[in-house]
């Protein structure tokens, strides 16, 4: 008697998606493993997306939607725009290969285009020029993407260092810096042993790159550029 495949859905498809990105990354994730991981042969897959791109997208309109859920607040353009980096921070960091997903995706589904409204509707009280505005807001979102990014990043390359035993110890790494010269390492070798690198990644290094931010529109928004 042939097997009966397990009854299988839409959301549950989504939901072991990101059991599987958070196991192995982006960059292992594919249809077969993510079958093999729902029990079912591949081809079934291609019934629910068409092709993992159409799944990518699928994953981050869901982001999309659970970031427009976090995102309440109001006031002007600056609190706005603060209250957007933060959770949206927040909800990709909660997500595995989240941040991967939005970069690699079109603004092509209902909330994802939700969404792309809504960070343009932070700006729109400005009399910036629209252009202005949409460079505002990416330029924005761009450095959560990559705060987010690159602590993820920074994280996976410590664990997979330590597993590999290959990390130089904290008593090696200063008898490297100390071998250098000061035209080769100094002011790295002095913020390294202030413990100045361990703020990489921490709230208190996001709130301040906002910050610049936000300082930066705001300059332009008084002071406008001459044509």
């Amino acid at each position: 008697m042939k097997k009966q495949q397990p009854q299988i859905s839409e959301d549950k498809i989504l939901g072991i998606s990101w059991e599987l990105l958070g196991e192995e990354g982006i960059e292992k994730f594919s249809m077969r493993r993510l079958a093999d991981k729902l029990g079912i042969q591949a081809p079934s897959l291609y019934w629910y997306f068409k092709s993992k791109q159409t799944l990518y997208q699928r994953l981050a309109n869901q982001i999309s939607k659970i970031i427009l859920d976090e995102f309440h607040t109001e006031g002007d353009w600056k609190e706005q725009m603060e209250g957007l980096a933060v959770t949206v921070r927040s909800v990709l960091s909660r997500y595995p290969c989240s941040t991967q997903l939005m970069m690699m995706t079109l603004p092509h589904e209902p909330d994802m285009i939700r969404f792309t409204n809504r960070m343009l509707l932070c700006m729109e009280s400005t009399p910036l020029e629209q252009e202005q505005k949409l460079q505002a807001v990416l330029t924005l979102v761009n450095y959560v993407f990559y705060f987010v990014l690159d602590d993820y990043q920074h994280q996976r390359n410590i664990s997979a260092v330590i597993k590999d035993q290959e990390a130089l110890q904290g008593e090696e790494m200063i008898h490297l810096l100390d071998s250098m010269s000061e035209k080769e390492a100094g002011l790295f070798s002095r913020m390294y042993k202030n413990g100045l690198f361990e703020v990489m990644g921490t709230d208190g290094a996001f709130e301040f790159g906002l910050k610049l931010i936000l300082l930066g529109i705001e300059q332009v928004i008084k002071k406008p550029t001459e044509n």
